[in-house]
């Protein structure tokens, strides 16, 4: 066998063996993240990281709920819950290494170990504080809320990933606009969104096999690390209007 073909094998087997980290259905998908193994974090880094997420919620809630109000719409502000080893929710159980967004019951959830590490990541490689790797993460679970509340859900995974990376920058732009993005913040987000792209996984030489895999991510589908780069690009230099025609003309 192969080395190119043994890697897609057990990426295969990876997929097969992989349960749903949470219950779904057409009517209330559920939005997630997932990212590289987690760094080695202590109690202080979990402490800090719960401590930025919780300013970074009251703040996308105020952003949010004054741009809803700006095109006539009312925001429903999504709860937010850390969890540890899992947490039952509306739609599931939540899994270890994730964060995402349940409609059924309008909250984020994120592994509160998790997220502490993706900012300790960005730290150790950035240099900075890394914050914004994990703020960035919630700020693209509360862009699927913003899309779903204003009606747009879409079939292809890619399309609500997408829109949620758009208006994480978003956040990240209007963040800048009033003062609150620290030196870094920026290197931090794009550093994060490099590191969270799809894998590419390489043909095993069986079409139906392939096709089975890549059917089987396109349902998961977040975009590479450079559609992600871009998609939070957009938003940081267009703001929401250039990831939701709504927003479109509101400063």
């Amino acid at each position: 066998m192969t080395r190119s073909r043994g890697m897609f094998a057990a990426f295969a087997a990876v997929v097969v063996a992989s349960a749903p980290v949470a219950v779904q259905s057409q009517q209330y998908p559920v939005f997630l993240v997932t990212a590289s193994a987690s760094a080695d974090v202590t109690a202080r880094d979990v402490e800090i990281s719960n401590q930025k997420i919780r300013m970074a919620h009251a703040a996308l809630i105020t952003m949010w709920g004054a741009d809803f109000r700006a095109i006539g719409y009312r925001f429903t502000p999504p709860d937010i819950v850390p969890y540890l080893t899992g947490v039952r929710s509306a739609c599931g159980i939540m899994r270890q290494s994730n964060a995402l967004y349940c409609p059924r019951d309008n909250t984020i959830y994120f592994d509160e170990v998790f997220v502490a590490s993706q900012a300790k990541k960005a730290a150790n490689q950035l240099g900075t504080d890394g914050d914004m790797a994990a703020v960035g993460i919630v700020a693209h679970e509360m862009g699927h809320a913003v899309a779903m509340q204003l009606g747009h859900v879409f079939r292809d995974s890619y399309e609500n990933e997408s829109t949620a990376d758009c208006l994480a920058g978003a956040f990240a732009e209007h963040s800048s606009k009033d003062g609150s993005l620290e030196d870094g913040d920026i290197d931090e987000a794009f550093y994060a969104m490099s590191t969270a792209g799809d894998p590419t996984p390489e043909p095993t030489g069986d079409p139906r096999m392939d096709q089975w895999i890549l059917s089987r991510l396109a349902r998961r589908a977040h975009g590479t690390r450079e559609q992600r780069m871009s998609n939070f690009r957009r938003g940081l230099d267009g703001g929401a209007g250039a990831c939701l025609a709504e927003f479109r003309g509101i400063k």
